[in-house]
């Protein structure tokens, strides 16, 4: 494959104005995001000193996209999905904004800035489904895979620049400068939502409450294709998570330095950042369940090599093989899973690839740690690894449809 066609595919960015508005919005405002993580934990830090605090931050988090996931993602299948992303980003604004306030005022009780990171996942618990059923209406399907890579340039980009930035902000204006940031990045995202035609669902309105929810789930079970690529995600993420332990085994072999540990985490996104640089090496290709399966293989085979490898730069080399894999396989699987469902449905599906992505990393951290506490580091790196690409050889073996599933428009032409 030429070099050109092997570097990221910016076709959608060309050709789609909503879909490179949406982009640019996206860019920006999870770069406040990311500022605003940063910010709440050092608030929690500094007001109680306490590592179960700070935890605590990832349960309000966690907790109410959890929670209200699937029900948001029934109510997106049933309204306009441009004016329920309107108000959910409102939502999420305000919600900013309410945190800049007390960073500039102090002496907030913690549980309050707690409360308002939780009100504003409940936000994003709804807002992240809604966004998830805009690509497929903007782009063809043989754009599709292009337009989730750069998805997933602007998330890593966020997840680079973003806590460098928070600390520079935090450093010169504090918490309350940090939250402001973020709510003035919150227009951006206004204007790339501004800028779409009407979505609404296609297809017959689901019922509403728990039966549009369970109708949604009917669907993932009686669907191989989609409830495989779903599980494929969990069962690497849950076996095989490995940030949980990076701390232990830099202690139990790189004697805890502190520049070792930090470049555990930079390694994985760097991999991430040059899978999506040369993305094109993978999106144009037609068999979407394969890359997958072979991305999820790779991701585990990376991490037993970490494992077990004992020179600290082959090490990282494993954790950018793993990072680039991640990428390979997420971009793919949100292709597959947004292709292969129809679009009356696409709102509760995605609610439920957000719950999975969402979950399965944290089980995934405990069960590492778990693991580790009885053996050692190494055992649950490697053991991991080890049950996720069997997982992903079990999956992809009991789901043929997995292997086959192509693109519509490569299908068509041979």
């Amino acid at each position: 494959m030429p070099l050109t066609r092997a570097l990221v595919d910016v076709t959608p960015l060309r050709t789609s104005p909503p879909f490179r508005r949406l982009w640019l919005g996206r860019v920006l405002s999870g770069l406040g995001s990311q500022m605003t993580l940063v910010a709440v934990m050092f608030q929690v830090w500094e007001q109680t000193r306490s590592t179960v605090w700070t935890g605590a931050v990832g349960l309000a988090q966690a907790l109410p996209v959890v929670g209200f996931g699937l029900f948001a993602g029934a109510l997106v299948d049933r309204v306009d999905r441009r004016k329920f992303a309107l108000v959910t980003t409102t939502g999420q604004a305000v919600c900013s904004v309410f945190l800049a306030v007390q960073g500039f005022l102090g002496d907030v009780p913690v549980v309050a800035v707690l409360g308002l990171v939780a009100v504003q996942s409940c936000f994003v618990a709804g807002g992240g489904p809604a966004a998830r059923t805009f690509v497929p209406r903007l782009l063809p399907p043989e754009q599709l895979s292009a337009g989730l890579a750069l998805d997933r340039i602007a998330f890593q980009g966020a997840m680079l620049l973003g806590p460098a930035l928070g600390g520079l902000v935090l450093g010169r204006f504090g918490v309350g400068g940090c939250y402001l940031v973020d709510a003035l990045t919150f227009g951006m995202a206004f204007y790339g939502v501004f800028g779409l035609p009407a979505m609404r669902p296609g297809g017959e309105p689901p019922r509403p409450g728990l039966r549009g929810v369970l109708d949604g789930l009917a669907f993932l079970v009686r669907t191989p294709v989609v409830r495989g690529a779903l599980l494929t995600d969990l069962a690497v993420t849950v076996f095989s998570m490995p940030i949980s332990l990076f701390p232990l085994v830099n202690a139990e072999r790189f004697a805890g330095n502190p520049r070792t540990l930090g470049l555990f985490l930079s390694a994985v996104a760097v991999g991430g950042v040059v899978a999506s640089v040369f993305s094109g090496s993978f999106t144009r290709r037609s068999r979407p369940g394969r890359v997958m399966l072979a991305g999820s293989a790779v991701w585990g085979g990376a991490l037993v090599g970490f494992g077990l490898v004992p020179d600290p730069w082959l090490g990282l080399a494993c954790l950018v093989l793993a990072g680039a894999a991640d990428t390979v396989s997420v971009v793919s699987r949100g292709a597959l899973v947004q292709l292969a469902t129809p679009d009356a449905l696409l709102g509760r599906v995605a609610a439920a690839e957000q719950i999975v992505g969402q979950a399965g990393p944290d089980i995934g951290n405990l069960r590492g740690g778990l693991v580790a506490g009885m053996t050692s580091g190494t055992v649950a790196l490697v053991s991991g690894g080890v049950l996720g690409v069997a997982a992903v050889v079990l999956i992809g073996a009991a789901t043929p449809g997995l292997r086959r599933f192509a693109t519509p428009a490569k299908a068509v032409a041979g």
